[in-house]
């Protein structure tokens, strides 16, 4: 059985920082890739940031390219989101989710696995 535990969110200010982690358990995380998703209130889950199995090719949504870095440590089980210069409409809860398959894909309905979610609120 696989388990996602991420960690890290909380309250922050505009423009600040934070640093969620996810831990994952239960299956041979290096070889599949890995994505960061968010869900606000009243709205649909999108897509944040995936990074392949080896750690070489992440990909992110417009909306937080070159403010957010996802990494993954594959002796750690852990796949990280730095997340810089923060602003209100970052405010959700974010999930990681593991994709089985060929990995690499910005839709959620792709992902097998997902752990319980973090939030984040950032404050005007």
């Amino acid at each position: 059985q696989v388990q996602l535990v991420e960690s890290g969110g909380g309250l922050v200010q505009a423009g600040g920082s934070l640093r969620l982690s996810c831990v994952a358990s239960g299956h041979t995380f290096s070889n599949y890739a890995m994505g960061w998703f968010r869900q606000a209130p009243g709205k649909e889950r999108e897509f944040v940031a995936v990074i392949n199995w080896s750690g070489t090719m992440p990909q992110y949504a417009d909306s937080v390219k070159g403010r957010f870095t996802i990494s993954r440590e594959n002796a750690k089980n852990t796949v990280n989101l730095q997340m810089n210069s923060l602003k209100p409409e970052d405010s959700a809860v974010y999930y990681c989710a593991l994709d089985t398959g060929s990995g690499l894909s910005k839709r959620p309905q792709y992902y097998d696995y997902w752990g319980q979610g973090t939030q984040v609120t950032v404050s005007s």
